[in-house]
């Protein structure tokens, strides 16, 4: 065996033993499912807006990014604990489609913000305007940042 061969193949055991470590770590803290189905998803995706429950929903009309979902979320507005605030929560009616839960997330995290500060805002642009492969990972993450994570 010479020593590309040997190379090769050490490679090929460290990329799988970081691989399989990784797998045996996300699946110990509860971040990897046993099984594909088994993700649970959360019954609720909660905010908590700094304002009085009366001005969220003016004239019993929700924030555009949510009332653009229209009738296939349930959303509820109540009290924050300990007079924080409004609880400004939301799930989707039907299905547990991630897609309808990451739109829902993105639409949860917009209204908080038309609330608070009046607008939507947006993260800082790239440094860089040329699009080249090395820019196309962070282009990519901004673009998809606010969808997933804590709200």
């Amino acid at each position: 065996m010479n020593w590309i061969t040997r190379a090769a193949f050490v490679g090929a055991a460290t990329a799988g033993g970081v691989v399989a470590g990784r797998a045996i770590s996300a699946r110990a803290y509860g971040r990897w499912p046993a099984r594909p189905r088994a993700a649970k998803l959360p019954e609720w995706l909660v905010v908590t807006v700094h304002t009085s429950p009366a001005e969220i929903a003016p004239q019993g009309r929700l924030p555009e990014p949510l009332q653009g979902l229209g009738e296939t979320v349930e959303v509820q507005i109540r009290p924050a604990p300990g007079d924080r605030g409004t609880e400004l929560r939301a799930r989707p009616r039907i299905g547990g489609d991630p897609q309808r839960w990451r739109e829902l997330r993105l639409a949860l995290r917009q209204s908080k913000q038309l609330i608070e500060t009046g607008e939507i805002l947006s993260p800082d642009e790239p440094p860089t305007t040329r699009k080249t492969a090395l820019s196309r990972p962070l282009a990519y993450a901004t673009r998809h940042a606010r969808e997933e994570g804590r709200l």
